[in-house]
């Protein structure tokens, strides 16, 4: 970490030009180029932010799963942040990862956005803090972060080739600030997007330069998103600077061959190599100081990023699960370098699971009382099997999965008695074959019988696996077919839907009998699709319960089909009315009920955006029968991101889980019986229904995608529109009441200084706890374009019963300032701003006016 950049310099000019130039192209899928004449080993990357995945998707390789990103954002705590953020870098180590693709600081724009699980909230300057929190955790330990995805990649559709179109000062004021606040946390990697903005592709843009590199004094390392770099001179002459992944792509050989012809300056290649060098010796690869930093003994050998067998295909990717309920973490992570080992680790993921979660309403029902509870009804699909991660490629298969069941069950072992009903089951695809439910028709032992065929149909390897979903299949010389074969034993009897999903020449067979077969070439050449959730076909069979079938999925393997391979199969559907009769009877038989619901895995994911907000006619069914049959009904909403709650007034209380990741059923417990307060605050304004949001366009027309509300979004855009949410961004209760009592501020503020507010607030209820205190800025007589009211800055305040605490909030200079269009400049208005203080954006009880007088003033 301590090379200089005369040393840099020195090791530079021992590589030729056509060496520096071939550098900065990727060698595998997940790693860059080793170059022994500098010592430079290969640079490792992997996927996050919610956990450390490696280099394979292969179930085998567990990882810790935190929550989601809209959940650690919703914390609005950046010291947590911080140390989850030294708990994915001792991840990292473990798995041998130099570079954590991770944070993602895009927004939340609409609700409808696919990825909002991925990302932090809709609000800059919220997105910035907690990103540069989680950037300093990583980086503390050795890791490097990288900000992703620069910039303007707030939604899925088309997003490989969307432009977008935006202006200036939504730009910077907006848009670019949490980047900036990355880089000014020290980032050492920014992610360019595969989007185009203002009609240039981002791998290409001008924005690379100006403002990252030369008004932000960025002096890491800009890499590609993974298949964004589609020409070869425009993008080495702009501030790209490596592309991902290799060997294969516009870079490498097309870029040497281009820096000899002088179609691309070589000054403009060695910058780029001289960044990613001193990226190598920060991260102790470079000048053969670091001999490797390779994953731990024991993990799976067929890691596509090792063998480069990507083929074609821009980059493979999952996301997975193993077995539910609570038990050892199956691994390795007590064992890693790093600042925490796995009894902390798994503790430190609890404690967030708490601390993000949203207690939206609550009607005198929580926290329950575990010393008053005879029997307690946990109701739903999510109930017992929770979901805890978005799909795409930041997925990861974690090292366990506790369920809201498997927790509450744990809580009360002992105290009281806890009946569990499924309901309806949820809309959906059917999920793939777990280990439930199957077994491998060689070994006899739970899981599916993986295959890789040659041409002719014979056998070149074979090993079990634990689920039907293999996204990585090892690829050996001559291979030509996926094969999975498995042993349904279904508990249920009638007509079952199976299916397989995948790209390109499928077949399907039931005890020899051919259930579907044809070929399917992509629709997409999106990676999130074709890599990690490919389209599932399906046939129907009517299966006997306790008898056994042989089910035999085959797809062959061709150029830009990728490897993913799925079997899937779901029992036939339960009548709707007798499920919601049954959940309806345990709920009015106990003593509380807790019914959970959410979305479902391909409701919220990378490479494509939701269409509506809605759960599905049965699981708000299920939520109105519950509550109607028991006033003291938990709702507990399992998501990254908004959803419509039609039935909020009749539950007792709602509490949003997120995305929890693996210690979720634990953190949730905690929760709902008062061991921990729920700490969360909407991150991301909620609205009652679709049609209420001011922002929903995701779709582009004509390829163009228009930024339209300019500055407005979020709660901005509420406030402008006078519209009222369900929730609204900042709100969140806990387990106490709080009365806003004074605000103080000084008279006038000096542009370009940072501005002290305190807020005085009385903790009225009977209970210790923690307030968000926020403060919002506002300009009603400025002469420019300004949201109504906009986020300045936080603190969390602490007290017990009856105590009075102050709030100290700086608000930086930067929450003044505005973006000159025509002075292509940062300006800051003098004249009156009016300082608010409250609990969200739209509760803030206290005002205060202060006079911004100019820079040169007293």
């Amino acid at each position: 970490m301590g090379t200089s950049d005369e040393e840099i310099d020195r090791l530079l000019g021992k590589l030729t030009p056509r060496a520096r130039a071939l550098l900065l192209n990727g060698a595998t899928t997940w790693r860059t180029r080793a170059e022994a004449a500098v010592g430079l080993r290969e640079l490792v990357m992997s996927d996050g932010p919610a956990g450390v995945r490696g280099e394979a998707w292969d179930e085998r390789s567990t990882s810790l799963l935190l929550p989601s990103a809209s959940a650690l954002a919703a914390t609005w705590d950046e010291a947590l942040v911080e140390d989850l953020g030294g708990l994915l870098a001792a991840e990292a180590r473990r798995k041998g990862v130099d570079v954590l693709l991770a944070p993602t600081l895009n927004l939340h724009r609409s609700p409808l956005g696919g990825r909002h699980f991925e990302c932090l909230s809709e609000d800059p300057e919220l997105t910035g803090r907690i990103g540069a929190a989680l950037v300093r955790g990583i980086q503390a330990h050795g890791v490097a972060a990288t900000a992703k995805h620069y910039v303007a990649n707030d939604s899925e559709t088309d997003r490989l080739t969307v432009d977008v179109r935006l202006g200036e000062r939504a730009l910077r004021e907006v848009y670019l600030a949490p980047f900036e606040a990355a880089v000014t946390a020290g980032v050492r990697l920014v992610m360019a997007g595969y989007n185009a903005v203002n009609g240039t592709t981002m791998t290409a843009n001008a924005l690379l330069t100006d403002p990252l590199k030369r008004e932000w004094g960025f002096d890491g390392v800009v890499v590609s998103d993974w298949g964004a770099v589609r020409g070869t001179t425009d993008t080495a002459r702009a501030g790209l600077d490596l592309a991902m992944p290799g060997p294969d792509g516009p870079w490498g050989e097309a870029l040497a061959r281009a820096v000899a012809e002088g179609a691309v300056p070589e000054p403009a290649v060695d910058d780029k190599a001289r960044r990613l060098l001193r990226l190598a010796a920060w991260l102790g690869a470079l000048g053969g100081r670091d001999a490797s930093r390779s994953p731990v003994p024991g993990g799976p050998a067929d890691s596509p990023g090792v063998d480069g067998a990507a083929g074609p295909d821009p980059w493979p990717g999952a996301e997975g699960r193993t077995d539910r309920g609570p038990g050892p973490a199956h691994g390795a992570e007590s064992s890693a370098p790093g600042p925490r080992r796995a009894g902390d680790g798994r503790a430190l993921a609890r404690r967030a699971v708490a601390a993000g979660a949203v207690l939206l309403a609550n009607r005198d029902v929580l926290p329950l009382d575990p010393e008053r509870l005879g029997t307690v009804a946990v109701i739903g699909a999510h109930a017992a099997r929770t979901r805890i991660q978005g799909g795409g490629s930041a997925g990861v298969f974690p090292q366990d999965e506790v369920s809201v069941l498997d927790g509450i069950r744990a809580e009360l072992r002992g105290r009281a008695r806890v009946v569990h009903v499924p309901g309806p089951r949820p809309d959906g695809p059917a999920p793939p074959l777990d280990p439930d439910t199957c077994t491998d028709p060689r070994s006899g032992l739970p899981g599916v019988l993986l295959r890789m065929l040659d041409a002719d149909g014979r056998e070149l390897y074979a090993e079990r696996r634990r689920g039907g979903r293999l996204l990585e299949p090892r690829l050996v010389p001559g291979a030509h077919t996926v094969e999975i074969r498995a042993r349904l034993c279904p508990r249920t009897g009638g007509s079952w839907s199976l299916g397989v999903a995948g790209f390109g020449r499928m077949s399907l067979t039931r005890d020899g009998r051919t259930l579907l077969e044809g070929d399917f070439p992509p629709s997409t050449d999106d990676p999130a699709v074709v890599h990690v959730n490919p389209p599932a076909r399906y046939a129907t069979a009517d299966l006997t319960a306790g008898r056994d079938t042989l089910l035999v999925a085959r797809r062959e393997l061709a150029p830009g089909t990728g490897r993913a391979t799925v079997l899937v199969a779901a029992p036939p559907a339960p009548d709707v009315t007798a499920s919601l009769a049954e959940a309806a009877r345990a709920a009015g038989a106990a003593d509380a009920a807790v019914v959970v619901v959410g979305t479902t895995e391909h409701g919220e994911s990378e490479g494509y955006d939701r269409t509506g907000l809605a759960l599905g006619a049965t699981q708000d069914a299920l939520v109105r029968a519950v509550a109607a049959a028991n006033p003291r009904t938990v709702a507990v909403v399992n998501s990254g991101g908004p959803v419509e709650l039609p039935w909020r007034e009749q539950a007792g209380a709602v509490l949003l889980a997120w995305f929890p990741g693996q210690e979720g059923g634990g953190g949730l417990a905690d929760v709902l019986f008062g061991h921990a307060e729920p700490g969360g605050r909407l991150p991301t304004t909620w609205p009652a229904v679709l049609a209420d949001a001011p922002v929903t366009r995701t779709r582009p027309d004509g390829g163009r995608l228009d930024y339209d509300e300019g500055l407005h979004l979020g709660h901005r855009g509420w406030l402008r529109h006078h519209r009222t949410p369900a929730y609204w961004f900042g709100h969140g209760l806990g387990y106490t009441t709080w009365r806003y009592e004074e605000l103080t501020v000084p008279p006038a503020t000096r542009a370009g200084d940072d501005l002290t507010v305190r807020v005085r607030v009385r903790n009225t209820g009977a209970r210790a706890g923690r307030e968000v205190v926020q403060v919002y800025l506002a300009r009603p007589a400025s002469a420019l374009d300004r949201p109504a009211r906009w986020l300045a800055g936080y603190a969390a305040v602490r007290a017990r019963p009856g105590e009075t605490v102050t709030a100290t909030v700086r608000v930086p200079a930067r929450a003044l300032r505005h973006w000159s269009v025509a002075e292509h400049a940062w300006r800051t208005e003098a004249g009156p701003c009016l300082v608010l203080a409250g609990r969200s954006a739209g509760d803030v009880p206290l005002a205060a006016e202060v006079e911004v007088v100019p820079a040169a003033s007293a």
